[in-house]
């Protein structure tokens, strides 16, 4: 979002890569996105906050954005959207909470690294309540930090949910870190009348009943149309932010990549990805080699889902929130995590329903190999059957790709279940929809890229093997 009256860039500029401090991006004159507006709008309408977003999509930069502004640091908002909008006389005090930094799988862990963070503040401002635990200690530091200031306190939690995401292989540790982080959040409730303003974001998010229970008047924006910008890059951030990068690349298979994310509003693109893409010059799932959750590839191949079907998925509102230790939707974990995005939505008798699929390439391309690689192990014999299908494909040899599918399908160990079965030919044919596509198989020109897969498609029906290309635009 590019505030009015600001001049698109046009000069080349520092990309801001694995950035995450507002100060340090404006001051080294790196790109920047602006999100300001979406800040200002927040403050206006509302006090308590939370936002759930898939991992590396820019949550920690609005955090920190938010706590420079709260914090009155005017010379860092020139040009911005909210700089002549915004009241640079006052200045709160911040209490900032960052769960991203460590890992929580032993019990310890949590209650430790809390009570690092909150004595940090608490040496600053000349307090200390060691023998508190963590909730009761956190609210004495607020009322202590509102009266030492003579201003209400904004309190911003970054990666709220990561010490229960940390321990989910672990169930009782994750529900005794659940429990007390349901007693920290709940804090920010009982001392109402000293917090100006409240943020909390994660990639998770966690029904009100098991960890806000307390916190009953936190507004979730995470599927709120007009915020569903506020992470993310759009079209038009892409030409006004970054034009002097896009001339080299085609713009067409940038969308294809990684644009595609939706939360009920206008499509965005994958931040991380853009600035790797822009950095490297090399389409890659940059995104997704950052690190794939373990416990999601096991949920996924302990239910057998079958990789089409993901590619569909419906949910209700209701559906995509059931994330709990002891209650976890395949559908939830997919669509918070940002291997599906919501497609489009409809209303069923007052209730709405979306239908899922994969954002972009990069996912779908990703996830189907991480799968194929938890169902078939022996890496070598992996990567000799992608080559081969590959290289059958383009020299449209049926007789041997019907051979190699015979000779993977012959492979599959007898005492499987069933569910594995379909799996594993989900996955397979998944990759054949992929190969399809590329464009070194498919042809140069547009009317070939149209074309080739179709003919690869008849051939493949003729033996027995159906599958289907449908573009979703």
């Amino acid at each position: 979002m590019t505030p009015a009256g600001e001049a698109p860039v046009r000069e080349r500029r520092k990309l801001p890569i694995g950035m995450q401090t507002f100060r340090r991006l404006r001051e080294e004159g790196c790109y920047y996105v602006d999100k300001t507006a979406y800040l200002q709008r927040l403050v206006e309408e509302g006090t308590h906050y939370f936002l759930s977003r898939p991992r590396r999509f820019g949550k920690s930069l609005l955090i920190d954005t938010l706590k420079e502004l709260f914090e009155g640091s005017e010379a860092l908002f020139h040009g911005l959207a909210v700089h002549g909008k915004w009241d640079w006389s006052i200045r709160h005090p911040v209490l900032r909470l960052d769960f991203s930094g460590r890992t929580f799988t032993e019990p310890d862990h949590l209650r430790n690294n809390l009570s690092a963070q909150l004595q940090e503040v608490e040496q600053r401002v000349g307090e200390g309540a060691p023998h508190l635990d963590g909730p009761e200690r956190f609210g004495k530091l607020v009322r202590a930090l509102h009266e030492s200031a003579g201003q209400r306190v904004v309190v911003l939690v970054d990666e709220y949910d990561k010490p229960i995401l940390d321990a989910l292989t672990n169930p009782q540790l994750a529900r005794a870190n659940r429990d007390y982080l349901r007693g920290l959040y709940s804090a920010i409730k009982f001392n109402d009348a000293h917090i100006q303003f409240t943020l909390l974001t994660g990639v998770s998010k966690f029904s009100k009943v098991s960890l806000f229970s307390g916190l009953n008047n936190l507004k979730d924006i995470t599927l709120d149309r007009r915020y569903a910008a506020i992470c993310g890059y759009t079209e038009r951030d892409l030409d006004d932010v970054f034009a002097p990068e896009l001339p080299k690349f085609s713009r067409e298979r940038i969308r294809e990549w990684y644009n595609g994310y939706r939360w009920r509003g206008e499509p965005v693109y994958n931040p991380f990805d853009i600035l790797l893409l822009f950095d490297t010059g090399e389409f890659r799932a940059h995104w997704f080699e950052t690190g794939t959750s373990t416990f999601l590839i096991d949920q996924l191949k302990q239910r057998g889902v079958p990789s089409p079907a993901l590619d569909g998925m419906a949910g209700t509102e209701a559906l995509l929130s059931t994330f709990d230790v002891d209650e976890m939707s395949v559908e939830a974990l997919l669509f918070q995590t940002g291997y599906l995005t919501i497609q489009d939505e409809e209303d069923w008798g007052g209730t709405t329903r979306y239908r899922l699929g994969f954002p972009n390439r990069e996912v779908r391309q990703g996830l189907n190999e991480s799968l194929l690689n938890a169902l078939l192990p022996e890496a070598s014999r992996r990567l000799a059957q992608s080559h081969s299908l590959r290289d059958l494909l383009a020299s449209n040899d049926f007789v041997g790709l019907e051979a190699l599918f015979s000779s993977i399908f012959a492979s599959i160990p007898h005492q499987w279940h069933p569910q594995r079965h379909r799996q594993l030919r989900g996955l397979l044919c998944q990759r054949l929809l992929l190969l399809l596509r590329r464009p070194r198989l498919a042809g140069s020109g547009r009317r070939q890229r149209q074309q080739r897969p179709r003919r690869h498609d008849r051939a493949l029906r003729r033996r027995g093997i159906s599958v289907r290309v449908q573009d979703r635009g």
